[in-house]
């Protein structure tokens, strides 16, 4: 910590914790993720069949994760939309995105190096939402670490885990596409994120909460601009992954057989003993044609 002081870091880490977000990084925030859904297959075909389910939809990817930590928490889910300005920014932006004539705004803030910096300053908005996620649950549980790891997680990846009810409002339902069972980088990086804060807020982690922010912000901002301008939909922590979950939980290939092959096989099996039993049934039904036929 001395040469951290010493570098001056101290102060920098202390003024970025306390950078207002609103309006600029806000914004940045709203820009990505609509964009994000204007790359879905169909939304722009809902936007004009149906602008207000396209609208519900920008909301959600806007607010999804206020509304869902909200839920957990027994509070109004709609809590956030009290706050006029940011739903005007949101819904200026959800407007420009799909109605802005010749595609001009849209193609601005997809020009790749414009858009890295967005995608940097929506970071920012995610870190702040996963410290705020856990001092909120903090207040409520003091010693409810997996209620504080809960809600950062939420705050921070609550979009994400709402994607099947996004889904819905646009007409598609895909079970198989749970953020839960195939978690993105930002999902898997808002969980650790959460475990580190809550481990911060609990003091069992040696470092100021200003440090945290400023380093966890540089590693998700620096990764999320990298995998954007690479198209890559890796994940960093995949090696690690690998090494922990072979240790911990085994392969994913194990030596017994899955109970479930054997219920393929046995539907195999009476699939193919009903087969020949049809095709046994048909050949005697010819046969006795045939015999009366003679008769």
């Amino acid at each position: 910590m001395d040469l951290l002081s010493s570098l001056s870091l101290e102060d920098l880490a202390a003024s970025f914790s306390k950078l207002p977000v609103f309006p600029l990084f806000d914004v940045a925030y709203y820009i990505i993720s609509i964009l994000y859904l204007k790359y879905e297959p169909g939304a722009v075909e809902l936007s004009k069949r149906s602008p207000v389910a396209s609208w519900l939809c920008a909301m959600l990817y806007c607010f999804g994760s206020y509304i869902l930590a909200d839920v957990l928490l027994a509070e109004s889910p709609i809590h956030y939309f009290s706050n006029n300005a940011n739903i005007l920014l949101a819904s200026a932006v959800w407007y420009l995105m799909f109605f802005c004539p010749l595609n001009v705004f849209y193609k601005c803030v997809s020009f790749l190096p414009f858009k890295l910096v967005l995608v940097g300053m929506k970071e920012v908005v995610r870190v702040r939402k996963i410290a705020m996620g856990i001092h909120h649950a903090h207040h409520h549980y003091h010693h409810g670490w997996v209620i504080m790891v809960l809600i950062g997680w939420v705050k921070g990846s609550g979009v994400a885990l709402m994607s099947n009810l996004e889904q819905l409002l646009r007409g598609i339902w895909k079970p198989e596409t749970n953020e839960i069972l195939h978690m993105s980088f930002p999902t898997k990086a808002s969980l650790y994120g959460a475990i580190l804060f809550t481990l911060q807020q609990a003091n069992w982690l040696p470092i100021s909460k200003a440090y945290l922010i400023f380093f966890f912000t540089l590693f998700m901002a620096a990764c999320k601009i990298y995998m954007t301008a690479t198209h890559s939909h890796g994940s960093p922590f995949a090696p690690i992954e690998a090494c922990f979950c072979s240790i911990l939980f085994g392969t994913a290939s194990s030596d017994h057989d899955d109970p479930g092959d054997h219920h393929h096989h046995h539907d195999d099996h009476e699939m193919s003993h009903s087969a020949a039993k049809s095709k046994e049934e048909l050949n005697e039904g010819t046969r006795k044609r045939k015999v009366k036929k003679a008769e």
